[in-house]
């Protein structure tokens, strides 16, 4: 059998405890896209910002989501991206809707960091960053 060399490929995103990753956010794109449409359905006058929030996070879940289930340079900044805004959007509606309450008359998916989801919406973007570094193209270099 022949040795394995190091490849500079990055390795999928989609396998091993990436499928669970990419199940994980499936099921948040899902229930925000649901919740956010709805809310904007239904209320729109009411909280018409806080329900385009979440419907801007159900984007973002859906981008995250094929960004890691798929193959490819491109496919794999789409996740970088969607990760990343997801990070900066849970911290910064999470952080709005605490300091100023009042903005928010209804929750987001990302308000209070995400608290109606039991905070899982703060802690994915974690897990996505750390394991896109950790399928990560390996180095030509030793």
């Amino acid at each position: 059998m022949p040795e394995s060399t190091p490849s500079a490929a990055p390795r999928r995103t989609s396998s091993g405890w990436g499928r669970v990753l990419v199940a994980v956010y499936a099921i948040l794109a899902l229930s925000a896209t649901g919740r956010s449409s709805v809310q904007l359905a239904t209320h729109a006058d009411e909280a018409l910002v806080p329900y385009l929030l979440s419907a801007f996070a159900a984007l973002v879940y859906v981008a995250a989501t094929l960004g890691l289930a798929r193959s490819g340079a491109a496919w794999r900044r789409v996740a970088w991206t969607a990760v990343c805004v997801e990070l900066v959007g849970v911290i910064a509606v999470g952080t709005i809707s605490v300091v100023h309450a009042d903005w928010f008359p209804d929750d987001t998916v990302w308000s209070v960091f995400g608290q109606g989801y039991g905070y899982l919406p703060l802690l994915l973007p974690f897990l996505g960053v750390a394991w896109l570094l950790r399928t990560r193209p390996r180095s030509h270099f030793p």
